[in-house]
């Protein structure tokens, strides 16, 4: 299709990971691809680190040795407190891939817009209002501005709002949350359980379960995470009530209740369910990342995933375009058997942690295919 300011081969709606690994994708094989994205600031990200296996997405998308060399901390694995008291720990050290990172998520995201830039793609400020079938296009409406394309990919996250637009819904599994706060207080001398020793903490609780990892700069995230439904019977809505419930952690409180760490002074409440769009693909569109499936926290594999979803949506279009047929429907077939496959393995990582017996774990030790 010509270049132009009307005219353009694929639209990808939203500029998040997912987007932008896919319109990183699609710009390395000519096509002429625009980003559209409505900026909405964001202090916090339910997702603050990134795996190791992360780095042949990386590698593959040209943008490795951008994220490496951009502030981002070293990641080099997870503590949890699982099943019973003991402190266990997985290590990155010795794998093929050697550590993650400990994002600072605003710095990453622009990091990955500015990649998409400069491979061509093309930024549009607005997100999606109306979309049009015309033969094997898509006309789009954006803000006041319209385009037509060829392929139209769905980044806006869990909402899906260009899949749902196209006739998919989103099954959702829980409507799991975060309730997050970024903490700031210097650490006692002598205390190496701080969040400088650079790996995340997971620590469950009768009412779900404590994340807590070091981000750039000294600061730390914290987030008791739990169902929507239970947050206010927790008391975790007010920063008085989750600290009070920090407090009565073992390794959560041993690492965040330092000095000069008070209760904060406000909450995000983040959306963090388990959810997947039916189909994620068809003629001539896709959805990528969150759009196409989202997944419990627990997993901390949201990033790498919404990485891997844009590159495979990015190769499929391509494919389709060179005229495989079947391109779109073997994405659809692979997302939804990967989002299977998770819902399996979260089932068996909640019927683990045995001491508990409140509602959120009853629910997560149920028949994954149960209803919501």
């Amino acid at each position: 299709m010509t270049r132009g300011g009307d005219y353009a081969d694929v639209l990808v709606a939203g500029a998040g990971p997912a987007g932008c690994a896919a319109a990183l994708t699609l710009a390395a094989t000519g096509a002429d691809v625009v980003l559209a994205h409505r900026p909405h600031p964001r202090q916090w990200h339910v997702g603050e680190s990134l795996a190791p296996t992360a780095r042949p997405l990386l590698d593959r998308l040209g943008i490795l040795d951008r994220v490496a060399s951009h502030g981002h901390e070293p990641w080099y694995g997870t503590r949890s407190v699982w099943g019973d008291s003991t402190l266990t720990a997985s290590d990155f050290i010795g794998g093929p891939y050697g550590p993650g990172w400990l994002l600072d998520r605003r710095a990453f995201d622009v990091s990955l817009r500015d990649a998409a830039r400069e491979a061509g793609v093309r930024r549009h400020d607005g997100s999606v209002t109306a979309v049009s079938r015309v033969g094997q296009l898509w006309r789009v409406s954006m803000s006041g501005t319209e385009v037509v394309v060829r392929y139209l990919l769905d980044a806006t996250g869990a909402s899906a709002r260009v899949a749902r637009r196209l006739g998919a819904h989103v099954v959702a599994t829980d409507h799991l949350v975060a309730i997050a706060a970024v903490l700031c207080g210097r650490t006692p001398a002598g205390d190496t359980g701080s969040g400088a020793e650079r790996t995340s903490l997971v620590e469950s609780a009768p009412f779900g379960w404590w994340y807590t990892a070091p981000l750039p700069g000294g600061r730390t995230i914290v987030m008791a995470v739990t169902d929507a439904d239970l947050v206010a019977p927790t008391g975790l809505r007010h920063p008085a009530g989750w600290w009070e419930a920090l407090t009565a952690t073992h390794q959560v409180r041993t690492r965040t209740c330092v000095r000069g760490n008070r209760p904060p002074q406000r909450l995000a409440v983040l959306r963090a369910g388990t959810s997947c769009t039916s189909p994620t693909a068809g003629p001539g569109w896709a959805a990528v990342g969150d759009a196409a499936t989202a997944t419990d926290p627990v997993a901390a594999r949201g990033i790498t995933a919404a990485l891997a979803t844009g590159v495979s949506a990015g190769s499929a279009v391509a494919a389709d375009a060179q005229g495989d047929e079947d391109a779109l429907t073997r994405y659809a077939e692979l997302t939804t058997a990967v989002h299977t496959e998770f819902l399996r393995a979260r089932t068996a990582c909640y019927r683990a942690e045995g001491r508990w017996t409140g509602p959120f774990w009853t629910r997560r030790r149920r028949d994954p295919h149960a209803s919501p």
